[in-house]
């Protein structure tokens, strides 16, 4: 199985890693996991973020997988790129956990070009 096919599982996966070490608190409730009071601030509120954005992004890097393996772009490249879309991911989280907006949407800018180079590979790989 291609790199990039377990790619998208770590990538469905990531979201809820995201938000896991906010939920670690003695104050979270997990019979009202989702008090908007809970995630109104600080690095709760920054993990909730980040696990959104994460299950925002997932579609369009599974679907430019697939298009990549169906229109026949290179194998090699596809888990390249795959590779380093999660690698920027991870640095996303790890920079939005931090409070540091600009790497952070630095990261976000070249994950979204990975997928864009993902889903555009057949044409030049």
């Amino acid at each position: 199985m291609p790199i990039a096919i377990w790619c998208i599982l770590v990538a469905a996966i990531l979201p809820v890693l995201s938000v896991f070490p906010a939920k670690l608190s003695k104050e979270f409730d997990n019979a009202n996991p989702r008090n908007p009071d809970y995630w109104r601030d600080g690095f709760r509120a920054r993990a909730q973020a980040a696990q959104a954005n994460g299950f925002e992004a997932f579609p369009f890097f599974a679907v430019s997988v697939f298009v990549a393996m169906s229109q026949g772009a290179s194998t090699y490249w596809i888990n390249q790129l795959a590779v380093l879309f999660i690698m920027l991911r991870l640095i996303y989280i790890f920079c939005y956990w931090a409070d540091r907006a600009t790497p952070r949407s630095l990261a976000w800018t070249a994950s979204f070009f990975t997928i864009v180079a993902l889903f555009t590979s057949s044409l030049w790989s």
